[in-house]
């Protein structure tokens, strides 16, 4: 067999193998046309190219003999059937309206012809209005599939979330109300086709937003477990969430935003000037339990990359914990830390949160399977050192070197607002109440600012007391991290089509 350039794939990283039929233009070029009837197989494999981008690409094989073209066929099939991580069923869902309305052409143009060349069925889903996802997936026989396909933004990603670990613990008989209860993991994994304003969940586990690499993160089957918080309010269960938390800065970007939809993505601009701009402090008390069995710390620079030390024995730790303790370790009063004060912003992020804009993310060090959060407390401090705290997000300056800026990685915390707590005499009325305090900058004017409200992965949470708990690796996605650059893509492993055969 001869082919036109030495190529090296893993195996794993071969997407399909088929039998190629020569055209006469092609039978009569170079060595070919001494053949009387060459026999022919392309392989299918996934190139890498510059910031984490993927394509499919192809390389044509020839020889005379046709019983070794077939044993060549035969064989790499064979090789292929033995990746038992592979999708064959997929359920996908796909959200129209969402960014700019392109999910479906996105899908049909750029992700379908790729599960059909991979020989991967689907049952498709057009949403057609809000939680059509979550509600289809507790009446769906989740079992006949290998995985869920979502195509749209986070929004959808976080419903077809909430839908597959609220099916998994309805059927286990979990009650998710219950803010101590432990919760199922859900074994079916996800995968994320990005066609949203905001992809910042598949930019943080993949490194790019881009559908052609996220489908073939999901065809070659992938497999990166991921860290859910659970978010409580006077035990009942309010969202699950693993981007960001919010309250305060971030919480009344979402709240302005959502007031301007007819604006676009330009809107999070708008709204982010505006809320800079009115410089609102939030006074409240944090209380969390720290996370003393991972082996990182949100400020030691070491990034989850694929295949991450850290997130593997993090888990192991914490496992071992739970087998010691069990949830008498998790009520531990003495391993709670409490902090008072007025904030600007209040952030728990479960993965680094990196965007185009902000490559490092609100917390470059966090892990996204270590089984805890950053906690970033940003105190009152004036509108220039708040200004010099965001810019650093968008450059390689340390973002937590400000005196005002203290990050804490936590396996739970809670909130209570000032207000609330001044409240708490009458304890039914609390979740009633709107939460905030009096603009005590300018007292003369006697104005209320109206309370901040969590933003939970893009969607808004008006109780402004909550609590939340990180559950381990609850989910798994269609991804493998974040991978090292490699230098030479070329070489970056010695198995090979050759070394297969």
């Amino acid at each position: 067999c001869v082919h036109a350039e030495n190529c090296f794939v893993p195996t794993s990283e071969i997407i399909a193998v088929e039998e190629t039929e020569l055209n006469k233009k092609q039978r009569n070029t170079g060595k070919w046309q001494k053949m009387a009837k060459p026999h022919a197989f392309t392989v299918y494999y996934v190139k890498k190219a510059r910031n984490h981008r993927w394509r499919c690409s192809d390389v044509t094989f020839w020889c005379a003999d046709e019983h070794l073209c077939n044993q060549w066929i035969q064989a790499l099939k064979e090789s292929l059937e033995m990746q038992k991580s592979r999708p064959k069923q997929l359920l996908v869902y796909i959200n129209p309206y969402g960014g700019k309305r392109q999910g479906k052409r996105i899908y049909e143009q750029k992700v379908a012809p790729l599960f059909s060349l991979a020989s991967i069925s689907t049952d498709v889903v057009i949403t057609e209005h809000a939680n059509h996802a979550k509600d289809n997936l507790f009446e769906v026989n989740i079992n006949k599939y290998d995985g869920v396909v979502c195509v749209g933004g986070d929004g959808m990603f976080s419903e077809v979330m909430h839908g597959l670990i609220g099916r998994m613990q309805k059927d286990s008989g979990i009650d998710q109300n219950n803010p101590k209860a432990p919760l199922v993991q859900c074994n079916i994994r996800i995968g994320i086709i990005p066609a949203g304003s905001t992809d910042c969940i598949c930019y943080s586990t993949v490194g790019i937003s881009d559908p052609v690499t996220s489908a073939l993160h999901i065809i070659v089957g992938d497999c990166q477990p991921l860290d859910v918080s659970s978010v409580h309010h006077n035990n009942t269960f309010l969202k699950y969430s693993v981007s960001l938390l919010g309250y305060g800065f971030y919480g009344d970007i979402l709240k302005d935003s959502e007031k301007k939809r007819w604006m676009g993505p330009m809107r999070y601009d708008y709204s982010g000037f505006k809320t800079f701009l009115s410089h609102h402090y939030y006074e409240g008390t944090i209380s969390f339990q720290p996370a003393k069995h991972t082996l990182g710390s949100p400020r030691d620079k070491d990034s989850c990359r694929t295949g991450c030390y850290i997130c593997k024995k993090s888990e192991q730790q914490l496992a071992e914990q739970h087998k010691e303790c069990g949830l008498k370790h998790e009520e531990d009063e003495e391993e709670w830390k409490v902090i008072k004060g007025k904030f600007l912003a209040i952030n728990a992020v479960n993965m680094s949160c990196a965007c185009p804009r902000s490559p490092k993310g609100l917390s470059p060090a966090a892990h996204l399977a270590d089984g805890s959060a950053d906690l970033i407390l940003v105190r009152k401090c004036s509108r220039f050192d708040f200004l010099r705290y965001l810019v650093r997000h968008t450059n390689q300056d340390d973002q937590f070197d400000f005196s005002f800026v203290d990050v804490y990685r936590v396996k739970s915390f809670q909130f209570t607002s000032k207000l609330s707590e001044d409240n708490e005499s009458n304890v039914t009325d609390i979740g009633k109440k709107r939460f905030g305090h009096f603009c005590r900058d300018h007292p003369a004017c006697c104005c209320h600012i109206a309370n901040s409200t969590w933003n939970c992965d893009g969607e808004t949470l008006d109780s402004s007391a909550i609590e939340v708990r990180v559950h381990c690796q609850l989910m798994k996605l269609f991804a493998r991290g974040i991978e090292e650059n490699c230098k030479d893509e070329a070489a970056y492993s010695r198995s090979s089509i050759e070394q297969l055969l």
